[in-house]
């Protein structure tokens, strides 16, 4: 084991609920931004039946570690992606009363991974959740390391949400990377592997999104879409230090540890789940 493994952060799931009400959500939620609001509908559409599928990809190897403190890990990372399946239904059937097709996208979805399971191996499976575990957890420390990106999300409870899945996406994002390690995961499927997910996740984000806009009345005043869509130049998660570190999981020897984030979650812990933390009163 490599010093980078030997540095991770304690996985705790955490006890918590939001509440969600329409009356409290503008209809695009994302400080008014058309698309945004509509690419992060999309990505929360997708999380439940995402997280079923990442803890069956680490779960069948869970018997197969023998290391005590990545067993650990494993039961916390489990835990912890049981939560955000919860909590993103729950959100998921708000964004469905406001007119988004996130029902629609849990079916296609858990159609889609139906599929891939029928298709490759459980460790490809398990290559396929690290590759997308590292897309979550570089969008999420982008979250809570840029201010713009947090200032997209306003005060509402959906922010409160997003932040609390972000910092659990950055505690536990070397978990099913490890586990692959430690079950014979090679270099070689790693990387064929992230070559395509590189492609097909964003084109799968950008189709449903557009396929969503179709369907918003507000999408026809071409102005607003056209300035929505320009606006997308200036995200802060459409950087090039986000491309980059995405890009670095290409690298042989590469591991999620190379990117410290203890004091980013020591942070995060104490501003939101703290004596005073502002998300104190949501755990339970």
């Amino acid at each position: 084991m490599t010093a980078n493994e030997n540095r991770h952060p304690a996985v705790q799931p955490r006890r918590i609920r939001f509440n969600y009400p329409v009356a409290a959500l503008d209809r695009h939620f994302v400080q008014g931004d058309l698309v945004m609001s509509h690419m992060i509908a999309h990505l929360s559409a997708v999380f439940p039946e995402g997280e079923d599928f990442f803890i069956r990809s680490v779960r069948r190897y869970a018997d197969q570690i023998t290391d005590p403190d990545l067993k650990d890990q494993v039961k916390g990372f489990i835990g912890q992606e049981v939560t955000h399946g919860r909590e993103h239904r729950a959100l998921n059937e708000r964004l469905h009363e406001m007119g988004y097709p996130t029902r629609r996208i849990d079916r296609l979805v858990n159609r889609r991974q139906k599929a891939i399971e029928r298709r490759f191996s459980p460790l490809t499976c398990l290559a396929i959740t690290a590759a997308l575990e590292h897309f979550t957890a570089v969008f999420a420390e982008t979250l809570l390391t840029d201010e713009r990106a947090q200032a997209l999300l306003g005060n509402t409870e959906v922010r409160s949400m997003l932040l609390w899945h972000a910092i659990e996406e950055s505690e536990h994002r070397s978990v099913a990377f490890d586990v692959y390690r430690a079950v014979g995961g090679d270099e070689t499927r790693r990387i064929r592997t992230m070559r395509i997910i590189r492609f097909s996740f964003p084109l799968a984000v950008v189709t449903n999104t557009l396929i969503s806009l179709f369907a918003d009345r507000a999408a026809y005043h071409p102005v607003r879409l056209v300035r929505s869509f320009a606006a997308l130049r200036h995200s802060p998660f459409l950087t090039r230090a986000v491309f980059r570190r995405l890009g670095e999981y290409m690298r042989p020897g590469f591991h999620p540890d190379d990117h410290d984030n203890t004091a980013l979650l020591e942070q995060w812990t104490a501003a939101l789940f703290g004596e005073q933390g502002v998300l104190a009163g949501h755990l339970h």
